[in-house]
């Protein structure tokens, strides 16, 4: 099984790549998706997630539904604070953390195939609102990847450049989970809804 993943400035872009690659036929299983929650509009409202319900919602999650996003479920991650998840990868995720393993969602995507350094681009999009989705499919490679573009994701070179103007040295998971301010949100939101 091959892995591909891609960021999303937009929880709408997506949710989107969600729907067309199950359209396409990659079952829902194959898919995950972590999103920060104060930017998807699905969980913008959502209280915070208290230590004590760290994972909650994971079964629901993983299991069916009419698609992928209708089992979504909320989350912590260290270093990512609360987020909305729902799929493979979620789980998988919450198991790096549960087993300690370092980085919790870096690991995750580098055991999956990511790069390190593109994991660790990827881990700090979503902590600061972006949106993980991931797909481990033996469906046709050319197409996953033609799914996945077709939505915008972020490059991850452009976004690491960007981020080490700032002084970033790589994803922290001891870090404090970034809140977007509300004007932050609306533009993160209003970017690809238009």
């Amino acid at each position: 099984m091959q892995t591909f993943s891609a960021v999303y400035d937009s929880y709408n872009q997506a949710e989107q790549s969600v729907h067309a690659l199950e359209a396409a036929g990659v079952p829902r299983s194959d898919i995950g998706l972590v999103a920060n929650k104060y930017v998807s509009d699905t969980y913008a409202d959502v209280e915070e997630v208290s230590a004590a319900r760290t994972g909650a919602g994971i079964g629901a999650a993983v299991g069916g539904g009419a698609g992928l996003l209708t089992g979504i479920g909320l989350m912590a991650i260290p270093g990512l604070g609360p987020v909305v998840a729902a799929g493979w990868f979620a789980a998988t995720a919450l198991g790096a953390v549960a087993g300690s393993v370092t980085g919790g969602v870096v690991g995750a995507l580098v055991d999956a195939g990511t790069s390190e350094p593109v994991a660790h681009v990827y881990s700090e999009s979503v902590r600061r609102g972006g949106t993980l989705v991931t797909v481990r499919t033996d469906h046709v490679p050319d197409q996953v990847q033609g799914i996945l573009n077709r939505y915008e994701p972020i490059d991850p070179s452009v976004r690491r450049r960007e981020y080490e103007q700032t002084g970033w040295k790589g994803f922290d998971p001891a870090a404090a989970a970034y809140r977007p301010d509300e004007t932050e949100i609306e533009r993160m939101r209003r970017r690809y809804d238009a």
